[in-house]
């Protein structure tokens, strides 16, 4: 099948020719053996889809300069003061839905443990177990069943499916009200049922979900039509809004406003703008303003079992950060550990969603087993290990209450005497947020044995591995910030008295590496754990460890997102161009592809509902003769009025701009018939049209509807360069034109997509340029 070509992998080109390296750029390259074709299917979620790109060029038509020359200020300032109402709305939205998931988790997780602890206390293990394992079992097939039933979606993080939008790649229903709903539901249902994945990535879908529905104005069924909304339902105003909300649902998960902004810049954002920095700051701000005000309510005990979990992150402010020249050496192992094995972790989760899709596609049944069976397996794990661990007689002279029972507390009792604490079941029987926050616990020099930090690293390596790729919402943030805490903490203890650093500061670089390794981020990444540890001393040894993980990383393999993104099929856009594309002429691509499909200026429609029948382009080349020879131009040759989308020419159709001659239309004519903001909506359903065969001889003139300033580029420009201003400047459609026309020859030789930049793509068409693959051009 063709989405499993995209899901598994590439094939391998077969010939062997000479290395093209060397050839210039006036030089044809060798033989074709096929023409340049793409499959546009991909996984969205957990559904496969066929994808579409999106349009973030300005349509520069006679209505959109007509509209543009008649604004007046009053609705300059209403544009401008509906988006910054909006931007607004999207900080409230997902700072009030974070302190809701928070709370859901914190009491849900809270009366599971509490339960347990209740039967633990009395010694009857096997109905604790049996609770636990239950209670998670059952939420977690609530998280499962809603995922596959009713949104497919909503499944994993999201995180690489809004790169792909922001790249420029439509992803169906991933921004839909069903979509958004499940998402929070099947999140408190997965992390409460103490699965280990985190809320942090579906946090960012959220924050896409309601930045996507407010732009245009609810659910696809039921959107309200105000006049002003009506502004924001174009590409370039939505991609505005998402970032706001990717950039919140950060600033949600972690009460990081700087860094949710900085994580949206250097993550999930292509294309980026000053005022667009200012709207996204300001949403980020309204964020944790909403998340402030809940902290207060909640500390007076109003929230039930909600204690310091959830919305205080992982405080280490208190500690006094002390490092020397001698500490450089530990703090770059653990740069290095966490490179390499962020990218071995990337190299093996590569493999279980391998493994998992094939498992998905049997499916419903098997998705939601599967899912279970993971939750079977974590249950049992989380609550029968800490028996293999010896108990800890508690330390007098620690001020915090040991041993607890509760939901939370640094020092659980779990099976051992009274004065004695289970170091293991500390880490383990309790929420993920919990466990970060006490194996970050600082002056504990001696909380935690080897042994027992040995057992909680090897089962979160296994549960990170075999959790995410389950039919539920899940963030890839927290497992491996528990790997990464586990091998830092373990690193501190080995070191002892021969570092000044504290063991949880440890355990704070590590959980950084490790998310530098596989995530590779590094300035969002290091204002974050910044942010989350409120500890400003802990900078310049952060900023090393990170550039350390990421540069180690990055000699492996790519990022976690990149993998997820080339393993779901989506056609993302990378910056850096492969180094063979460069050899490579965009007259060249035009050459391996189909003749361009043209219309003329004033058209018939019965050739209008022909073109539109026969092909599923998106966009037409409209020609016209050049009534007075140009200077420059040959006699007879055709004049490149534009370019018209499909989305134009249906809504014609629909509304029956017809003429009974062959004439120009007067610029009140199309005004009356068409707006520039209704021209902006997208409307491509051809199904819909009727056209009676009397229509079928009467003419449309194009000529006001047609994009008059399109994209293009000349024949001899390479790939590499197109490629890059296909990316940088968000569009859709680039026009080759020739480099000398001449009479009787078109003025476009072909038009570029997002598909036929892809390097997968042009290899299928050029396999001799196989062998020059290489590094990345920076």
């Amino acid at each position: 099948m063709d989405e499993e070509r995209n899901l598994f992998g590439n094939e391998e080109g077969e010939e062997a020719e000479p290395d093209p390296e060397n050839n210039t750029l006036n030089q044809p390259l060798l033989k074709r053996n096929r023409t340049l074709s793409s499959t546009p299917l991909a996984l969205v979620g957990a559904k496969v889809s066929h994808i579409e790109s999106l349009d973030y060029e300005i349509n520069e038509n006679d209505l959109f300069k007509h509209d543009w020359r008649s604004r007046s200020k009053t609705q300059v300032l209403q544009y401008v003061f509906s988006k910054w109402t909006l931007a607004c709305l999207v900080g409230l939205l997902t700072g009030l839905i974070a302190t809701l998931i928070n709370l859901a988790v914190e009491n849900i997780a809270g009366y599971k443990l509490l339960a347990v602890g209740h039967y633990l206390s009395q010694q009857r293990y096997m109905t604790g177990l049996m609770i636990f394992t239950g209670a998670n079992l059952g939420l977690t097939l609530v998280a499962g069943v809603l995922c596959v039933c009713f949104a497919p979606t909503a499944a994993g993080p999201g995180i690489p499916e809004i790169k792909a939008y922001l790249n420029g790649v439509d992803t169906p229903n991933m921004f839909g009200a069903s979509t958004l709903i499940v998402k929070i539901i099947g999140s408190i249902g997965a992390v409460a049922a103490g699965l280990d994945l985190g809320k942090e990535g579906p946090l960012v879908h959220i924050g896409s979900c309601i930045a996507s529905l407010l732009g245009q104005g609810g659910p696809d069924n039921h959107r309200v039509k105000w006049r002003w909304l009506r502004y924001f339902n174009n590409d370039r105003d939505r991609r505005d809004l998402i970032t706001c909300g990717s950039a919140s649902g950060v600033c949600a998960a972690f009460r990081a406003p700087v860094g949710g902004v900085l994580f949206a810049l250097e993550e999930v954002a292509t294309w980026w703008r000053s005022a667009l920095l200012w709207r996204t700051f300001f949403s980020t701000a309204v964020v944790v303003v909403v998340l402030r005000a809940f902290i207060e309510i909640c500390n007076s005990g109003k929230c039930g079992l909600f204690g310091r979990g959830g919305l205080i992150m992982f405080d280490v402010s208190n500690v006094s950060v002390r490092y020397h020249a001698a500490d450089i050496i530990p703090v770059t192992l653990i740069g290095v550990l966490g490179g390499l094995l962020g990218s071995l972790y990337n190299h093996l989760l590569h493999k279980v969603l391998r493994l998992y899709n094939l498992i998905n596609q049997k499916g419903r049944v098997h998705k939601v087993l599967l899912a279970l069976s993971v939750s079977l397996f974590t249950s049992v794990c989380l609550y029968g290990l800490p028996f293999l661990a010896k108990c800890k007689a508690c330390d007098p002279s620690i001020a915090e209450t040991c041993p607890t029972n509760g939901r939370s507390g640094n020092f659980k009792q779990f099976n051992c005497p009274d004065g004695y604490y289970n170091d293991l079941a500390t880490l383990l029987l309790t929420t993920n947020d919990d466990a970060v926050r006490n194996i970050f616990s600082s002056n504990t020099m001696n909380e935690f044995n080897m042994g027992s930090l040995w057992i909680f690293f090897i089962l979160y390596c296994i549960l990170g591995l075999f959790t995410f790729g389950i039919a539920t919402p899940s963030g890839l943030f927290l497992p491996i910030i528990l790997m990464g805490s586990a091998y830092g903490r373990m690193l501190g203890t080995v070191m002892g008295s021969y570092t000044s650093i504290d063991q949880g500061l440890y355990a704070v670089l590590g959980a950084a590496s490790l998310m530098a390794g596989s995530m590779r981020m590094t300035v969002s990444l290091c204002v974050i754990f910044l942010e989350l540890t409120n500890n400003l001393l802990l900078l310049p040894i952060t900023m090393i460890v990170l550039l350390i993980a990421k540069t180690v990383g990055d000699s492996f393999n790519p990022s976690i997102y990149e993998i997820i993104l080339h393993l779901k099929g989506l056609p993302f856009l990378d910056a850096n161009p492969e180094p063979w594309m460069r050899n490579l002429t965009v007259g060249e691509l035009a050459d391996a592809k189909p003749p361009v499909v043209t219309l003329h200026g004033v058209e018939k429609v019965a050739n209008i509902v022909d073109v539109l029948k026969n092909t599923t382009h998106n966009a037409f080349p409209v020609l016209d003769d050049a009534d007075v020879p140009q200077v420059g131009l040959a006699d007879g040759a055709t004049e490149l009025h534009g370019l018209i989308l499909r989305a134009h020419l249906i809504k014609v159709l629909k509304k029956r701009w017809f003429l009974s001659e062959k004439r120009r239309t007067e610029d009140w004519e199309v005004r009356e018939k068409f707006t520039w903001v209704e021209l902006a909506e997208r409307e491509d359903n051809f199904e819909e049209v009727a056209v009676t065969s009397a229509d079928m001889q009467m003419y449309v003139d194009l000529h006001p509807l047609t994009n008059t300033t399109p994209y293009t580029v000349v024949e001899s420009m390479s790939v590499a360069k197109a490629m890059v201003l296909f990316r940088q400047v968000g569009l859709r459609h680039l026009l080759i034109v020739p480099k000398i026309q001449a009479a009787g020859m078109s003025p476009v030789l072909g038009i570029l997509t997002r598909q036929d930049l892809r390097a997968y793509n042009i290899l299928q068409a050029f396999p001799h340029l196989e062998k020059s693959k290489g590094g990345k051009l920076h």
